[in-house]
């Protein structure tokens, strides 16, 4: 199949660019993606029916009519819907002082007047100056949609405002202002760029801050609509987003860029493809593109050294430990409004190396916390908090692929978790009694799911010398390449869009900026429905041919597939569509002759609780299969599986095909007799099977969960850590408690896929 042009990379800039191109011009665009999710930074993940928004926590200047919300309109067709914000969006809490911003920043400026009585006339001049200096970073973003004799006249108009901008954000403070206070706070919001003052350029600073001046907003339903609405258009074209593809090279022939070889990780093995189109758009960093994907020799090597160069003096940009919790009530009991909240233990901003051990130490520094539940509108309740650190402490353990890292890792990320609660436990009481569950994230986290080298989400770093520089994109020293995101724009969701609106005009030619432009001032017109589209390859339409009820809370559901299913793995899993632009992940219970079954769980009462509880037979849908990497190994060893609930699921698949699973263990566990769907399905099981009743005593049951029953089972049945291999499915809870105590007694193959 061919395509018009290909973009690497399924975040806001990638997907801008694409959708874009095949809204505003009919372009054929190809997206490759090689996360198993869709949207990059502005994904979400799921345990248990609950959600986290991992890269977005606001999003500024999107009040209707503004040319933020144009472009979102125009890309989403009219269909990403937004909540806005309280009116304090931001609260900063330091020792003695606690200041929320005002969503009218005449307000916002007057608060901060009335705090500062002697600094007002320096408070009104800041105001002015992040105007001044917004509207000069403004033009850089300009320069990037417009032909080069273009560029090269806003370049010669941007020397007037180069140095104010330029210098870094503490050396504004200090000239200006005298209160320690007042400059603390006026740095606050450093983390939504991710270089303290010391270190960024005013030119960002004055970004993100009149970024946010009246407010913020955040996606109605979660931020993974972004990419989902985004999405239809682009297939709308003859144009597909494709996940789990993970592109190891740009090929070039006689000096441009032609096509991309990539590893497709879809169906039961591994399989290099290669694709071509006359355009590539890289949408996953500088350093990605110039460093790993094209020679650093050559041609080649040589046109894109200075980049390279350049990438080397800015150095390194930051990372963070986010711990994600999922709460057991409405955070509003507590007084919490769905604001963002800045703590910090002191006024200093610049102890980066102190402020990392200390959070390494379980005393972190400062933390953001973000109530993504509130935001969205959506339940279970949620809450994340964000502490920036050196991911060069976390380096000893980054040879080790993700779950695998051992039981210090575990050890110091509850350690780190629990500090950074207590902090902002300081701010927001009584949150800790609401966490049911926690899960921590690191740099090496950031840097398995989105390649940024060390978790550096943001991409190099804002520094002055970055606005000084030749920028890095969207035009490269590449033929045929161009690069999108937030390296060809700036930091945050909005700086990786108009870096994609870049690459975008720039792939389109002299007229692009104009066609672009003209295409936003259209009303936004709806993608065409699955059933009125063509869908790309790995998505089918589905109907569903039967649905039974198993348990109280678990239905079994059979889909017929349009066909065409490639080759599959037990284990993986199907991504169905619920409606309303949202999809769920089920683990493939079965597939045979094109008929999916799945294992559908009502507990949550979500999206997908709904579709299965409301779809009668004959409803039709989409599902995306195979997807995961969650299959059997073939070692030899003993073989024990561990699941709860509907975890049983991809295990059900496995022992389908499972040789020798009579010398097998399934440890089962569920609440209630009524519950146990070992007794209520018709498939092998291994030859032992220990089933587990938390809430109940039954004959011929062990009373209690998994984890109490694990160490009595591996004592009676002889398990030898050494000599097997444990497959573990079931609640994010229970994964993590079982992953401890097997880690404790010494099981080094552990095979799991939590979502």
């Amino acid at each position: 199949m061919s395509y018009d042009v290909i973009v690497i990379g399924s975040g806001i800039g990638g997907l801008t660019t694409a959708g874009l191109l095949a809204r505003a011009a009919g372009k054929r665009v190809l997206v490759l993606e090689r996360h198993t999710e869709p949207g990059g930074l502005t994904h979400t993940f799921r345990r248990d029916g609950a959600s986290w928004d991992v890269g977005v926590h606001y999003i500024g200047q999107l009040d209707p009519g503004s040319q933020g919300r144009a472009y979102f309109d125009y890309l989403s067709g009219g269909e990403l819907e937004w909540n806005r914000m309280p009116d304090a969006y931001d609260r900063f809490v330091y020792p003695g002082l606690d200041l929320r911003v005002s969503s009218d920043p005449v307000r916002y400026e007057r608060d901060l007047v009335t705090a500062f009585p002697d600094e007002a006339r320096a408070i009104h001049r800041y105001f002015q100056d992040i105007r001044r200096v917004t509207r000069w970073v403004r033009l850089s973003f300009i320069q990037g949609m417009v032909p080069r004799p273009a560029a090269s006249l806003l370049t010669a108009a941007q020397w007037l405002g180069r140095r104010r901008a330029t210098t870094t954000t503490q050396a504004y403070l200090d000239a200006h202002f005298r209160s320690p206070e007042l400059k603390a706070v006026l740095a606050s919001q450093w983390g939504d760029y991710g270089l303290p003052p010391s270190r960024s350029a005013f030119a960002v600073h004055a970004l993100i801050v009149s970024h946010y001046l009246q407010g913020a907003w955040f996606p109605r339903g979660g931020s993974a609509r972004i990419a989902r609405t985004f999405e239809k258009g682009i297939e709308q074209t003859g144009g597909a987003v494709r996940v789990a593809q993970e592109v190891t090279e740009i090929l070039t022939e006689n000096g441009a860029a032609v096509g991309v070889r990539v590893m497709d990780h879809r169906g039961a093995r591994v399989r290099e493809r290669i694709y071509r189109a006359p355009v590539i758009v890289s949408a996953i960093g500088a350093s990605n593109t110039f460093n790993r994907l094209l020679p650093t020799f050559g041609e080649i090597g040589r046109r894109t050294g200075p980049a390279r160069r350049t990438l080397e003096h800015l150095g390194a940009g930051t990372s963070a430990v986010t711990v994600f919790l999922r709460l057991r009530d409405d955070p509003r009991s507590i007084g919490i409004d769905g604001g963002n909240i800045w703590v910090n233990r002191d006024l200093d901003h610049e102890g980066a190396q102190r402020f990392s051990d200390s959070l390494l130490t379980g005393h972190p520094h400062d933390v953001f916390v973000s109530f993504p539940s509130l935001k969205s509108g959506e339940s279970p309740h949620t809450a994340e908090l964000i502490s920036f650190c050196d991911a060069r402490a976390f380096r000893k353990w980054a040879e080790h692929s993700r779950g695998h890292r051992g039981p210090e890792y575990s050890a110091l990320k509850e350690h780190i978790s629990r500090g950074m609660l207590e902090l902002a436990e300081s701010a927001a009481p009584r949150l800790t009694a609401l966490v049911d569950y926690a899960e921590t994230s690191t740099p090496l986290t950031y840097e398995h799911y989105t390649a940024h080298p060390a978790g550096a989400f943001y991409g190099p770093p804002a520094t002055p010398l970055r606005y000084r520089s030749r920028p890095l994109g969207p035009r490269t020293a590449v033929a045929g390449l161009l690069l999108s995101g937030q390296d060809a724009g700036s930091a945050g969701i909005m700086g990786a869009m108009m870096g994609g609106v870049a690459a975008a005009c720039q792939v389109l030619g002299p007229r692009g900026y104009s066609t672009i432009t003209s295409a936003l001032h259209t009303a936004p017109t709806a993608s065409a429905p699955h059933e009125g589209r063509t869908l790309p390859e790995g998505k089918h339409r589905a109907t569903l041919v039967s649905k039974r009820r198993l348990t109280p809370s678990v239905w079994e559901a059979v889909l017929q597939l349009d066909g065409g299913i490639g080759p599959w793995a037990p284990g993986q899993f199907a991504r169905l569509h619920v409606g309303d632009n949202a999809w769920r992940d089920y683990s493939i219970a079965g597939l045979e002759d094109d008929r999916l079954r799945l294992l559908i769980s009502t507990r949550t009462g979500g999206r997908g609780s709904r579709f299965i509880e409301n779809a009668d037979t004959g409803t039709q849908t989409v599902v995306e299969l195979p997807l995961g990497g969650f299959e059997l190994i073939d070692s030899g060893r003993r073989r024990l599986f561990i699941a709860t609930g509907t975890g049983i699921a991809p295990m059900l698949a496995m022992f389908a095909q499972a040789a020798g699973l009579e010398r097998d263990i399934l440890l089962f566990g569920c609440s209630h007799q009524d519950e146990d769907l070992t007794a209520r399905i018709s498939s092998p099981l291994p030859g032992t099977v220990v089933r587990c009743l938390s809430r109940q005593e039954a004959p011929d049951t062990f009373h209690g969960r998994v984890t109490q029953a694990l160490p009595a089972l591996a004592h009676d049945l002889r398990l030898d850590p050494d000599n097997t291999d444990v497959y573990l499915c079931g609640s994010a809870a229970m994964v993590a408690d079982t992953r401890d105590v097997l880690e404790r007694e010494g099981y080094a193959s552990v095979l799991t896929e939590p979502y």
